[in-house]
């Protein structure tokens, strides 16, 4: 990263307790980062952006929340990405088609946060990342019974320090507009963003 750039990230936060609880889970399983990376449902992975560009970033973001509405999110259960990246996540099991079409607003080619994906979206929290295999089943099994559910009311902008920690800069709460249902297709596999 250049002096003249920022790394962003755009996501739904996982409110409390349940962010918090799973910040420690994460932590516990061994995960050097968890302190460095609130619990989130990514929108938009980390992306590398023009300082000066911040401004257009917060006027998109803002044009895609006030068209945006509240709708349900629940979490429910493991799953893993495992062999293809070392991640296991906690599942959305509710509220996926809206994250699905809000990532897809975030990142609209007329945006100035396009970009393409490396893997197609499949929103989830992480729960371990790159961390011993051991510990990565140990992560999958303990919170395999997890659940958690709250009404998703905006997400975030986040900049990673220098440091590593990512921190929010801005809220973007939700309008009076629709998020259409637009389920994923059965042929778009997990991919680990998050």
């Amino acid at each position: 990263m250049d002096v003249g750039s920022v790394t962003l990230g755009v996501s739904i936060a996982v409110p409390e307790p349940h962010g918090s609880r799973l910040q420690r889970l994460r932590a516990d399983f061994g995960d050097p980062a968890a302190h460095g990376i609130p619990t989130h449902i990514t929108l938009l992975p980390p992306t590398e952006a023009p300082a000066d560009a911040l401004p257009a970033v917060e006027r998109h973001l803002a044009e895609v929340a006030a068209n945006g509405r509240a709708f349900p999110l629940r979490l429910e259960g493991t799953g893993t990405f495992r062999p293809v990246s070392p991640v296991v996540y906690v599942r959305v099991v509710e509220g996926a088609d809206a994250c699905a079409w809000l990532q897809k607003q975030v990142r609209d080619a007329s945006g100035p946060v396009a970009r393409e994906l490396q893997f197609p979206y499949h929103p989830h929290v992480t729960v371990a990342h790159g961390i011993a295999e051991e510990a990565m089943d140990r992560a999958q099994t303990e919170l395999a019974d997890y659940a958690a559910s709250w009404d998703c009311t905006g997400f975030g902008l986040y900049e990673q320090g220098r440091d590593g920690v990512w921190r929010r800069l801005r809220t973007f709460s939700f309008g009076a507009g629709a998020v259409p249902s637009q389920p994923l297709s059965p042929d778009e596999a997990p991919h680990p963003i998050g």
